[in-house]
């Protein structure tokens, strides 16, 4: 899909991978429509790349369905969307609250999912559209301390897999792009910086990259560094060994 001229909405564009993808969508000529919480850093991106601005908290009850239309009135159509918006905790289980509970679940699920089915639409009405999730490496693995952010992503998984099948035939493409570790602000907001020494996290323009891949060459999955792909391969294919490396090795960064 050639994204020049299209109209690319951007969620979690504040900063991170949404701020790189959208800096991408914009240098391949893409017109953006960019929504974050972050209303100052909002604002300064839609005014570098000629985009609008959609401010929304998607865990306020009706923030989604407003944000969506909006992006419908102000966007005039939508031939992409990028489902990045997300945040997380880190934490056994047993010390989170309902909210954060909820929170998680309304902005890292159910906000894509409910944007993506209000969008749908108008994306069905171009001739060739692109859907893109970025998920996270803890919703193929699991990751100890950090349970319900990984089942979050999880869901968000199964629903992208669903979802293209469902749109076999349509103009419109669905792709998933699974980062690991990425350097940006993600690990201090959830409450517990990154300090392991390896995996090295990667530059939040490298997920942008496969992004801008999954929609440019209907790419349906693609993993942040590629290697990612062989630890998912030993739990599909030999699950005990995956297990007992897991509990050897991991645990919450």
């Amino acid at each position: 899909m050639d994204v020049r001229g299209a109209v690319a909405v951007v969620t979690g564009a504040s900063s991170g991978i949404g701020a790189a993808t959208a800096l991408r969508l914009h240098e391949a000529g893409a017109r953006l429509v960019l929504h974050g919480r972050d209303g100052d850093r909002l604002d300064a991106l839609a005014e570098r790349t000629g985009g609008v601005a959609v401010r929304a908290d998607f865990a306020e009850p009706g923030a989604v369905e407003a944000a969506a239309e909006e992006i419908a009135a102000r966007a005039g159509r939508v031939d992409v969307l990028v489902n990045n918006a997300g945040m997380g905790y880190a934490g056994p289980v047993s010390g989170m609250s309902g909210a954060d509970v909820r929170r998680l679940l309304s902005v890292n699920f159910a906000a894509p999912v409910e944007l993506t089915r209000a969008l749908l639409p108008a994306l069905l009405d171009r001739p060739r559209a692109a859907v893109v999730f970025v998920t996270s490496i803890a919703g193929r693995a699991g990751v100890a301390g950090e349970s319900v952010y990984s089942a979050t992503k999880a869901g968000v998984d199964v629903f992208a897999e669903s979802l293209r099948l469902e749109l076999a035939g349509t103009g419109v493409r669905v792709g998933v792009v699974v980062p690991g570790v990425v350097d940006t602000e993600f690990f201090a907001r959830r409450g517990r910086p990154y300090q392991r020494r390896s995996p090295r996290p990667v530059p939040a323009d490298k997920v942008a990259a496969a992004v801008l891949a999954a929609i440019t060459a209907d790419r349906a999955e693609q993993y942040v560094p590629r290697w990612l792909r062989l630890p998912i391969a030993v739990r599909g294919t030999v699950p005990s060994v995956y297990r007992a490396l897991s509990a050897r090795f991991g645990g919450s960064d």
